[in-house]
């Protein structure tokens, strides 16, 4: 799932000129995936409860290789976003349905940690998904002979995608192995099976137990009146569900997928090349994972409140910082930095540029723009950065590279630990789904407007944006959310909940 999501980082440039695309356009490629996801994240449960958890993950298994096979292959735009949203629907099934087996089939004294290995490996996906960008862009720089017959070099941007294919089969064949979830089993009233699978991971008399529990349960959740969406609109879970909505929004709205889905983008507009930009992506990707890492071991100890505190406010900062890194860049093209510039463009029309400084990337972008026409610069505009900037591409990496750390240590993970806790248990299920889909919604406007915003308000103003909504996020989090460490949810439910 991590490597479906993030695989397009390394794609976008390519598509741009292969296709001619508008940024709106760009963004589609990208955002496509996650508004399907959204979809599925909402049909997913459902469609699980009549047909099973394990066959759902097979049919999301497939989703993911027909994506990568019709992304590689695709003749045009439209084509790549139908692809894309193919992977979307596996991507939504697998963020319901994995967490949601993981926890009904292992033991509850390891269930917190099996189930956080499910987000640790969604960030394992989005590391692999740069490095295997960068080693494709590498190898088809070679002169190696098999490289060169199997067009990689050519067809950089199709391999990227289509390599997705050899996870996805791994994992559908994996799933042979896997048993049913013995809640489901018990379920549909196949509770020899359910013991079965129990007692492959506890003791006989623990699981013997356990399906009597869940049988009790499911008849207690078959003799409730079932809650309707309304109820969550209620003066009594306002103070809650208000938290909720604006969590959900914040975790996307300071830019998070902006930086994953467009990393060598971003970092193409310090002038290091493309090649250091895919190097520096893999950066991004191990720096998540660490923090991920130390969010798994901090959260239960530091608290989730202080967690979010810490981590929104370094959010903020390192925007700001990333704001004045590219506010303080010039451009100026050179003779000798003209001359650099690959053969194929027509360096006699970039004379009338020679010399002439600009302050931001907008007005140096619209000049060349304007001399070279919009194919070529869409072609080589990581050339033309390269040899025209001056910029600290160091204090850039550094706010970069502190923005995903910020976010990896708190409101990435923090987040779903704290819808988790934040709703009662009658309306938790149906509490969660409402703020996961905000949150989605607004993941796919930031990533939908994010081309358009670079092209528009340059990269200064975009993270500048970003930062501002940070610092507001902060206010909103230091005043109104409350610390849940060490409460159980019945005790959180008296705090949070008005009679």
């Amino acid at each position: 799932m991590g490597f479906d999501a993030s695989v397009i980082s390394g794609v976008v440039k390519f598509i741009e000129a292969e296709f001619s695309l508008t940024k709106i356009q760009i963004g589609w490629a990208v955002s496509s995936l996650t508004l399907t996801s959204t979809l599925a994240m909402i049909f997913a449960g459902p469609i699980s409860n009549k047909i099973g958890r394990k066959k759902m993950l097979f049919y999301a298994a497939a989703l993911y290789a027909i994506s990568a096979l019709g992304s590689a292959l695709a003749p045009n735009f439209w084509f790549l976003v139908i692809a894309r949203m193919i992977g979307g629907l596996g991507v939504g099934t697998s963020l319901i349905l994995a967490p949601m087996y993981i926890a009904e089939i292992v033991p509850a004294k390891v269930r917190g940690r099996m189930v956080s290995l499910n987000q640790l490996n969604i960030v394992i996906g989005i590391s692999t998904a740069f490095f295997t960008n960068y080693l494709i862009l590498k190898l088809g720089q070679s002169d190696i002979s098999w490289v060169q017959s199997l067009k990689i070099g050519e067809n950089n941007w199709r391999w990227m995608l289509g390599l997705e294919f050899l996870p996805a089969f791994l994992y559908f064949f994996s799933l042979f192995i896997v048993p049913r979830s013995p809640r489901w089993l018990i379920m549909k009233g196949l509770n020899t099976e359910a013991l079965q699978v129990l007692k492959s991971t506890r003791n006989e008399n623990l699981a013997i137990t356990e399906v009597e529990t869940i049988k009790n349960s499911i008849e207690n959740e078959e003799n409730k009146d079932k809650v309707k969406f309304t109820e969550l609109f209620k003066p009594a879970l306002r103070f809650v569900l208000t938290i909720g909505i604006v969590i959900a929004i914040l975790q996307q709205i300071t830019g998070i997928n902006s930086v994953f889905f467009y990393a060598p983008m971003i970092f193409e507009q310090t002038g290091i090349g493309t090649d250091a930009a895919f190097s520096q992506a893999i950066m991004i990707g191990l720096t998540n994972l660490v923090f991920t890492i130390v969010a798994i071991l901090l959260i239960d100890k530091i608290g989730r409140k202080t967690l979010l505190i810490f981590g929104i406010s370094a959010i903020a900062i390192f925007m700001f910082i990333l704001s004045y890194g590219f506010s303080s860049a010039t451009y100026t093209l050179t003779e000798e930095g003209i001359n650099k510039l690959p053969e194929e463009i027509n360096k006699t029309e970039l004379y009338k540029l020679k010399d002439i400084t600009y302050d931001n990337d907008i007005e140096f972008k619209s000049a060349l723009k304007s001399v070279v026409g919009n194919e070529i610069f869409v072609k080589y505009e990581a050339d033309f950065l390269k040899n025209a900037i001056t910029a600290n591409a160091i204090l850039i990496l550094i706010g970069i590279i502190g923005f995903v750390a910020a976010f990896a240590v708190s409101i990435g993970p923090v987040m779903w630990v704290m819808f988790s806790e934040l709703f009662p248990n009658r309306i938790r299920a149906i509490a969660i789904s409402f703020v996961g889909l905000v949150n989605s919604a607004t993941s796919f406007s930031v990533q939908l407007i994010f081309p358009w915003e670079m092209a528009k308000i340059g990269s200064s103003g975009t993270f500048l944006l970003y930062g501002i909504f940070a610092a507001i996020g902060f206010i909103f989090i230091l005043l109104k959310v409350p610390e849940t460490k060490g409460k159980t949810l019945e005790e959180l439910e008296k705090i949070l909940i008005k009679k």
